[in-house]
């Protein structure tokens, strides 16, 4: 079995050390380094190539969802998991954005982080269900207050699948492959999607499939 070599980055020795110790309580995880420090964490990324690196989002001379997008230019396989004690949609959004593949809340770490790790191994996002919870409860509450009805309805069975496929982290030539589809024809699916449900990025897209619980 091929171990899963794993970073920790947090700056409270007590939040890495109870990482390190649900981490290796899976065969085949190893925890090959911790960092207390945004700067640590890249340079320790450059230097290891983790295959995993779990980045505390609020730490000390560089935060982490800059140090995420610093650490995927330097080492584009390593999967990002985002830690965090927020919950709420602008946070999640900017994760997204650098590219995390998970996202998962301190109070929850030690049920949430063996799922995340095992999904985002597979190449698929995951997020804390209360971090689900919250952002589908906050988006119908926007709907509601401004007299709107969830676009999905709208949708095509075709473009319910490209949804989910893009979501998932599947390019467009991935998504094609598998629905049997030109690949002009994926983009022309994904433009109409995208703008029914009135998204404007792929951050956006796996937002919203987060909150209506499409993906994990």
């Amino acid at each position: 079995m091929t171990t899963v070599r794993v970073l920790v980055a947090d700056d409270h020795g007590i939040v890495r050390r109870g990482l390190r110790s649900t981490i290796e309580s899976e065969p085949g995880f190893q925890v090959i380094a911790e960092a207390a420090n945004g700067r640590e964490t890249v340079a320790l990324v450059q230097q290891l190539k983790p295959d995993v690196a779990i980045v505390d989002i609020a730490m000390p001379q560089l935060n982490g969802i800059d140090a995420t997008a610093q650490i995927l230019k330097l080492s584009p396989a390593t999967k990002v998991i985002i830690l965090s004690m927020h919950s709420d949609e602008s946070y999640v959004l900017r994760a997204l954005a650098a590219q995390a593949k998970g996202y998962i809340l301190k109070d929850s770490a030690e049920i949430d982080l063996l799922p995340c790790l095992r999904n985002v191994l597979q190449g698929r996002p995951y997020f804390s269900p209360k971090v689900t919870q919250v952002l589908l409860e906050d988006y119908m509450r926007y709907l509601r207050q401004r007299g709107l009805e969830d676009s999905y309805q709208l949708l095509t069975d075709r473009e319910r699948q490209v949804l989910q496929l893009l979501a998932e982290g599947r390019s467009n030539k991935d998504v094609a492959n598998l629905l049997s589809l030109g690949l002009s024809t994926v983009e022309t699916h994904r433009t109409n999607l995208m703008q029914k449900l009135n998204l404007h990025s792929t951050a956006e897209l796996v937002l919203y499939a987060v909150r209506k619980r499409i993906i994990s």
